[in-house]
């Protein structure tokens, strides 16, 4: 992941520490949960990683996505006392997509042919679908439910179905003739985990704004990004995540953050053609 070169030796040593140890379960085994997850909230130990690590192309992807995650609690208890360690919902995305990113330009720059390029271009341009506009429709599905039922309107499951297919539709195009969604999609929300938490959806897409930007920074040699982005990590929740993102270069109330994830997605399909 070249992530000695862009995030330093130890930051890499302590990944490599805890890869060496007993940090991670990721062998597949019948009977063992599915899905990968960290727990990094025990404050006096180091975090937790669950996943099944197949050794597929999602496995490593994955691998990387939970280990920014634990990288980011440990740096975090680390650095901080035990009230502020714990970061915000805000946050809790950003060094996952982080690493990710890292990831995805490593085997894109190490591909050996056009077929393998061409692969790992498309599924940079299929996390951003997933991660950042498909987050951003779930988000408005869920704050559009939230604000009906804030002003007294009653919703059934029908309701529910209804008002996520106006947002599939919208977001997917189908009034300026991009697609025909068919009706029965409306149901998909039904089954998205997340939508049975309070307000978490929002923060993938804004989280991944935010890690582009950093990326952009660390992967650019701007002077002090690098450390400005450890910086973060370390941080924790010793301020208002708001306030920490812009102490590391990124005010999430600007459009930078967001342009710099378009124009990488234009990229991406540049590089594709």
């Amino acid at each position: 992941m070249c992530i000695r070169d862009s995030l330093g030796p130890d930051y890499t040593n302590t990944l490599a520490r805890g890869f060496g140890s007993d940090w991670m379960d990721a062998e597949p085994r019948p009977g063992k949960h599915s899905g990968a997850y960290m727990l990094g909230s025990v404050y006096a130990v180091h975090p937790f990683v669950l996943t099944s690590f197949s050794g597929d192309f999602d496995s490593v992807s994955t691998l990387a996505h939970e280990w920014g995650h634990a990288l980011h609690s440990h740096l975090a208890n680390t650095h901080q006392p035990f009230l502020n360690a714990q970061y915000a919902t805000f946050l809790a995305e950003v060094a996952s997509t982080f690493n990710e990113r890292l990831l995805m330009e490593h085997l894109i720059d190490g591909a050996t042919n056009d077929a393998q390029r061409l692969f790992y271009l498309n599924e940079a341009l299929e996390s951003l679908r997933g991660t950042f506009f498909r987050q951003a429709m779930f988000a408005a599905f869920e704050r559009d439910i939230h604000a009906r039922l804030a002003a007294g309107e009653a919703l059934t499951g029908a309701d529910f179905s209804r008002l996520y297919l106006v947002q599939v539709r919208r977001y997917l195009g189908q009034e300026v003739g991009v697609v025909d969604i068919d009706a029965r999609y409306g149901i998909e929300w039904a089954y998205i985990p997340h939508f049975y938490y309070n307000f978490y959806v929002y923060q993938y897409a804004t989280s991944i704004a935010a890690a582009s930007l950093l990326v952009d920074g660390v992967k650019g040699d701007a002077r002090g990004a690098r450390e400005r982005y450890l910086a973060l990590l370390a941080a924790g929740g010793s301020d208002n995540p708001y306030r920490l993102l812009k102490d590391a270069g990124v005010d999430l109330a600007t459009p930078a953050p967001y342009r710099s994830l378009v124009q990488r997605m234009d990229r991406l399909l540049d590089e594709m053609e």
